[in-house]
């Protein structure tokens, strides 16, 4: 994959560019993707002091010894970047040591002229091999360094802006000369993709006032969105999920706030920052999801490159504590990583418990007011990822105890066919990718032994069976799919008990029974 490069810009300063690039860094790198920092702002950096708990105690080479180094004839791009300690996937280049006598002798016009725009694609072509995103933190206003990043280099332009008019006209400007400029480079670049980010806004104190200023905010910027916004999707709409909010606490040093908040609310800073981060992961795409549910597009980015130390954690209620165990061990023996947890554990409910890809759930006569909760917070973290939630229902648990967001979901039943040999071998295959009709089978022979049906169905319950093996025989899986469905219409019958319905006959049990370890055939 080749990487992106994104300038962070800003035609004032104090809007929190820095912070944002910082933060938004970390987040990319915590989701997985491969991430450089490079600090542009030569005449006012400051990017380094955001990761200085990461650096170590070395002083980084930077973009100003890059161009000694160009200058030089030495020219080695790929020996820049600093990686930061806490993880391999962020990596900086930092202004540089001793900036200020460097930048203050450096004449960008001839230095382009002796050829350092080629120089710097061959920089840039490094970076985007080695990294999946390029953040660049650029100089304010107009100028010869932020001409490099807002037209030269970037790919996309994360354009932040204050609610004043000096601020958004500026940035709107800038984002205009920007494709103007492009369009003269010797190299090929298409029209710059622009992310209006409103910064620093306040709604805390003078709703109207800000209301107000809003209106004015998505007025100026509106036509920076029309080459990425959905067609669905309200400009104002999407203006608010990209607005950083005011928060005085972060307007104190250089923090990460997404250190600090691992689990944001709507009202933290960095849950405004997850949307911008994931809006960049997404490639500025599928907006239509964000506007209609942003913690389902937030939550997908966040798992593409997650993994998981469980395939599967169990949840069982005290009454069921030995089959929980034996489960386990027998999902253990089939190379599914489970662990069992006892429902009613607060640790359940906690972020730093959400270490299991699925969740199987046992439910012993009703769903308990702890299983609903751990439910709940299981698909509140899993929106747009691929996590299930399995239930596995006691004999006498009918299946009306499910409602609500698990009353349509697939479960298994613990009866006379079933032991814990059997229902782990079913989730097995389900979370193993076992064809459909092969876990639907087995799904419905275990419910068998629940049903009750006139002897005339069973006669047809045992035709079905016999087809069944034979399709398994002849490995036709169209055949097998058709009476899979077949024998789903039959068993339904069981719903209302009526007079003269009888329970499995013996022999058709114990040829279900035999089918089921053999695996149909």
């Amino acid at each position: 994959m080749t990487g992106t490069v994104i300038t962070f810009y800003s035609y004032k300063g104090g809007v929190g560019r820095s912070f944002a690039l910082a933060n938004i860094a970390v987040l990319l790198a915590r989701w997985g993707y491969r991430v450089l920092c490079v600090d542009w702002d030569l005449e006012a950096p400051g990017l380094h002091h955001y990761f200085e708990p990461m650096l170590g105690t070395s002083t980084a080479r930077g973009v100003v010894d890059l161009v000694d180094e160009f200058r030089a004839g030495r020219n080695h791009p790929a020996d820049y970047p600093t990686r930061l300690s806490g993880g391999d996937l962020l990596s900086l280049i930092p202004a540089g040591r001793d900036h200020v006598a460097k930048v203050q002798a450096i004449d960008w016009e001839k230095l382009y002229d002796d050829g350092f725009g080629e120089y710097l694609e061959q920089c840039r072509e490094q970076w985007i091999s080695d990294y999946d995103y390029v953040l660049l933190d650029s100089r304010t206003g107009a100028s010869d360094i932020a001409g490099i990043c807002t037209a030269h280099l970037p790919d996309r332009l994360v354009a932040l802006f204050t609610a004043n008019q000096q601020s958004v006209g500026g940035a709107v400007d800038m984002a205009r000369r920007a494709n103007l400029a492009r369009d003269k480079l010797p190299f090929d670049r298409p029209q710059l993709t622009v992310l209006p980010v409103l910064s620093r806004f306040d709604t805390r104190e003078e709703y109207d006032r800000s209301e107000e200023w809003r209106r004015v905010c998505v007025s100026e910027t509106k036509d920076l969105f029309a080459n990425w916004l959905d067609s669905t999707v309200a400009v104002e709409v999407m203006s608010r999920h990209l607005t950083l909010p005011y928060v005085s606490y972060w307007s104190f040093g250089e923090q990460l706030s997404v250190l600090a908040e691992s689990s944001p609310g709507a009202d933290q800073i960095s849950f405004a920052l997850e949307t911008v981060a994931a809006v960049i992961a997404h490639d500025f795409d599928r907006t239509d999801v964000l506007a209609e549910n942003r913690d389902a597009y937030v939550a997908e980015i966040r798992s593409r490159h997650r993994e998981f130390r469980l395939d599967l954690r169990v949840s069982t209620p005290r009454s069921q504590y030995d089959f929980g165990n034996a489960l386990v061990g027998s999902l253990s023996q089939l190379g599914i990583r489970a662990e069992r947890s006892l429902s009613g554990d607060r640790s359940m409910l906690s972020t730093s418990d959400d270490d299991a890809r699925h969740l199987c759930l046992i439910v012993d006569g009703e769903v308990s007011r702890w299983q609903s909760a751990e439910i709940e917070q299981f698909l509140r973290r899993s929106l747009g990822q691929d996590r299930r939630v399995i239930p596995v229902l006691t004999r006498d648990t009918p299946a009306s105890v499910l409602s609500g967001s698990v009353g349509n979901l697939r479960y298994l039943r613990i009866g006379t066919l079933t032991d814990d040999v059997e229902i782990a071998r079913d989730l097995a295959n389900q979370l193993t990718g076992v064809a459909d009709s092969d876990a639907d089978l087995l799904r419905l022979l275990s419910e068998i032994a629940d049903v009750t049906l006139r002897p005339l169905m069973w006669d047809l319950v045992g035709d079905i069976l016999r087809d069944l093996r034979v399709a398994a025989t002849t490995e036709d899986r169209q055949w097998s799919r058709e009476l899979t469905d077949d024998l789903a219409v039959v068993i339904r019958h069981r719903a209302t008990h009526q007079p003269g319905q009888i329970p499995v006959p013996a022999e058709l049990l114990k040829s279900i029974k035999t089918m089921k370890q053999r695996g149909f055939g």
